[in-house]
C-alpha cells in the first residue's frame, strides 16, 4: 500500500509540477504589483469638479436612472437603460460620436501621456487588451517614456474604458498561465484548470497521507 501510495504521489507530483511552477510565479507577481498600477491608474489626471445648469425637462423614458458629466467641454447624460447605458446631450438629443482628433485631445487632458496615432476598433478580436469593453472604441497609441500605452475610449461618452501598459501586457500573460485560458484569458472554468486542480489536491492529500505513514513506521 505504501509503494502504490509512493508511486500514485510521485508520478502525480511529475505531471503537475510545470503548472505548480507556473502557478507560483504567476502568483508571486501577483502579489507584488499593485492592482492600481496594471490598471494604469499613475497616467490618469484627477480633474476638477465642475458646475453645471440644468434647463427644461428632459424625456428619457427608458431611463432607470441617469447622471451628468463633461465630454470635454460639453455636458452630457448618462441613461441606465435595459440594454446598458445611453448617452444624450442635456436636451434629451442622441449625442455624436467624438472624432479621432476630439479622442486625442480628450486622452490629452486626462493623462499624462505623450499622445500619438488613433484608430477606431469595431470588431472584437479574441484576447485582446480591450475585450470586455462595448464596441466601437477609439485606441488611442500614446507613451510614457519608452513604453507603449494604449488607451481606449468609448467614443460615444468620451470615457477612457481601459489603459493598457506594458505591467498590464506582462499580467494579462501570466494570468493567462495561471487560470489555463491561453486564448481568451478570461475562462476561469475551464476544463484545463479544473484538471490540474484535482489532480493537484490528490497529489497533496497522497503527500501528506505518506508522510503520517512514514512517521508512523
Amino acid at each position: 500500500m505504501n509503494r502504490l501510495l509512493r508511486q500514485v504521489h510521485k508520478y502525480l507530483s511529475l505531471a503537475i509540477s510545470i503548472q505548480l511552477l507556473l502557478w507560483t510565479i504567476s502568483g508571486i507577481y501577483f502579489s507584488f504589483n499593485e492592482i492600481g498600477d496594471i490598471r494604469g491608474s499613475q497616467y490618469l489626471v484627477d480633474q476638477p469638479v465642475r458646475d453645471f445648469n440644468i434647463s427644461g425637462a428632459v424625456n428619457l423614458p427608458q431611463a432607470q436612472g441617469i447622471s451628468y458629466f463633461y465630454r470635454l467641454d460639453q455636458l452630457l447624460i448618462e441613461a441606465k437603460t435595459d440594454e446598458g447605458a445611453k448617452f444624450y446631450q442635456a436636451d434629451g438629443s442622441p449625442v455624436e460620436a467624438l472624432s479621432e482628433d476630439q479622442a486625442r485631445a480628450l486622452v490629452e487632458q486626462n493623462t499624462t501621456l505623450a499622445v500619438g496615432t488613433v484608430s477606431q476598433i469595431t470588431q472584437a478580436e479574441a484576447g485582446a487588451e480591450y475585450r470586455g469593453r462595448a464596441l466601437p472604441l477609439y485606441r488611442v497609441e500614446a507613451s510614457a517614456g519608452d513604453e507603449l500605452v494604449n488607451v481606449y475610449v468609448n467614443p460615444y461618452s468620451g470615457k477612457i474604458v481601459a489603459v493598457r501598459s506594458d505591467a498590464w501586457r506582462t499580467w494579462d500573460f501570466l494570468w493567462g498561465l495561471h487560470i489555463m485560458d491561453w486564448n481568451e484569458r478570461d475562462d476561469f472554468g475551464n476544463v484545463f484548470i479544473r484538471f490540474f486542480s484535482i489532480l493537484a489536491l490528490i497529489s497533496s492529500l497522497s503527500g501528506i497521507l505518506l508522510y503520517f505513514k512514514i512517521r508512523r513506521r
